[in-house]
């Protein structure tokens, strides 16, 4: 597994893996034995970056990465998330933000205790909380470092005036927000800023939450449970739309001896030696095959090609309903 470095200080494998769809947002709870087997396999095959938050759950997924992770402690990265209230309902959306500087600090035992370790390799905070100045944020984290319980500070779906002041007080290391072929917003402002400031990109999401592998239709059936069914781009009609987008990774797919997911995620790895994606799976199958893309070449006329006709497609539906895409870009 080839290896990249985030912030250029924190190496990484040049593919993650999310974890998040392990126990929360898809509507199945998988079986915990054989997600730690999964996530264990990441290991063997060279992944050595892993990402959870304690609102994944809430809480259950990092005990999940937490045990699975224990026995190869010193082989890998860990990565969770700070900035909610989490409310006994676990709804998502239902929990609103907090990222008070005492609270940041509960949040860190917490997840220090759930996943088992003594120090937190890259803490990012969830979401920007309009409520905290982001100075005092990083501040709180910059204590957290100082006392050893965390190494890198991140931000996720941040917008480019709170990387900056943030990181005028302690250095991001890494920015986590959604970026794809079918979402590439953060090519405007974000891309430039990280770049300037030597921060790293780990795109969630890099697959369009599976839409992008080429397995789903308008006519494919997401459950009641399953946070996809909340969101517009998911509507069937958006899907119908979106197909487009597939299929001209279809075709790029069949000249590579490839998949349509293997190229989505090669189109990503050949944006910036800096980004690191993180595509979630269940399946072993799945994660051999994502490991694949990273051995694909896309040659700068592969580039031009993707880029010239993924402008003329119209990607249909906002990403999040409106009270989720307001936490977003801050």
């Amino acid at each position: 597994m080839q290896k990249r470095k985030l912030g250029n200080k924190l190496e990484v494998s040049a593919l993650g893996l999310g974890c998040m769809g392990m126990s929360f947002s898809y509507g199945v709870v998988h079986d915990e034995q054989e997600m730690i087997s999964l996530i264990r396999a990441a290991v063997d095959r060279g992944i050595t970056f892993f990402d959870t938050a304690e609102v994944y759950g809430p809480y259950t997924n990092e005990v999940l990465v937490g045990k699975a992770l224990a026995p190869v402690r010193e082989k890998v990265v860990i990565a969770t998330k700070f900035g909610f209230n989490i409310t006994p309902d676990g709804k998502p959306g239902s929990h609103g933000l907090n990222s008070r500087p005492e609270h940041i600090k509960e949040a860190c035992e917490g997840s220090l205790k759930r996943l088992q370790i003594s120090v937190i390799d890259l803490y990012y905070q969830h979401r920007v909380d309009p409520e905290v100045p982001i100075e005092e944020v990083a501040g709180a984290v910059k204590d957290l470092i100082r006392e050893g319980k965390v190494k890198h500070f991140g931000l996720s779906e941040a917008g480019v005036q709170t990387i900056r002041r943030a990181h005028a007080v302690l250095p991001v290391t890494a920015l986590q927000s959604e970026y794809s072929l079918w979402w590439r917003k953060p090519e405007a402002e974000v891309l430039p800023t990280l770049e300037e400031l030597g921060i790293g990109m780990v795109p969630y999401s890099p697959l369009g939450r599976g839409f992008l592998t080429g397995k789903m239709d308008e006519n494919t059936e997401l459950g009641s449970g399953d946070f996809r069914s909340t969101l517009p781009r998911f509507s069937p009609e958006a899907r119908k739309a979106n197909k487009a987008i597939v299929d001209l990774l279809g075709a790029i797919a069949k000249r590579k001896n490839a998949t349509p997911a293997q190229i989505a995620l090669a189109w990503l790895l050949a944006q910036k030696p800096w980004i690191v994606p993180i595509p979630g799976t269940t399946k072993l199958s799945r994660l051999e095959e994502n490991i694949g893309a990273v051995a694909i070449e896309l040659t700068a006329d592969d580039l031009r090609e993707i880029d010239a006709a993924a402008s003329k497609i119209k990607v249909e539906g906002n990403r999040y309903p409106e009270h989720l895409e307001k936490m977003t870009g801050r």
